[in-house]
């Protein structure tokens, strides 16, 4: 599995606005349901925010992957999005978190939605990895760290 095949480049945001938890979902949400007809906004951020509530997605090292399952998806849906300043996503380590990879899969997929989970998670190990995302000037220019780093599994 790679993760070319479900994230795409309008789908990374290299500038997050957001200062809190609670807002940073909001806004990953309503850019996910711009860019992908037939989803709904309202919905994203309920499956997201009760996902947090279990426990945060924030793995440590500034990343966090946010995640949930949704009827409504056919197919993983995923968003990529950099806070510079970075946001208290209540995170392992305690850190700020500043890169954020969202993947929402339909409600009946186990395997795929851990296979995707296991890849991302991987990738986001990489502290070079990491650096390059960080240090990208632009959306295209994180889409492209990512297709060159996917490329190496």
């Amino acid at each position: 599995m790679k993760i070319v095949d479900f994230v795409r480049e309008d789908m990374v945001l290299p500038d997050l606005n957001a200062t809190e938890k609670p807002a940073l979902i909001e806004e990953l949400a309503a850019h996910i349901a711009r860019t992908e007809p037939g989803l709904d906004r309202a919905a994203l951020v309920r499956v997201l925010s009760e996902r947090e509530q279990l426990a945060s997605t924030a793995i440590g090292e500034g990343v966090a992957i946010p995640h949930g399952k949704l009827e409504s998806v056919a197919a993983l849906v995923a968003c990529i999005g950099r806070s510079r300043a970075g946001v208290d996503f209540d995170s392992l380590d305690g850190r700020p978190t500043h890169l954020f990879f969202v993947l929402i899969a339909p409600e009946n997929s186990t395997g795929v939605h851990l296979k995707a989970l296991a890849r991302i998670s991987r990738l986001f190990k990489d502290e070079a990895f990491r650096q390059r995302l960080l240090g990208a000037p632009d959306a295209a220019a994180m889409y492209r760290v990512v297709v060159e780093e996917d490329s190496k599994y």
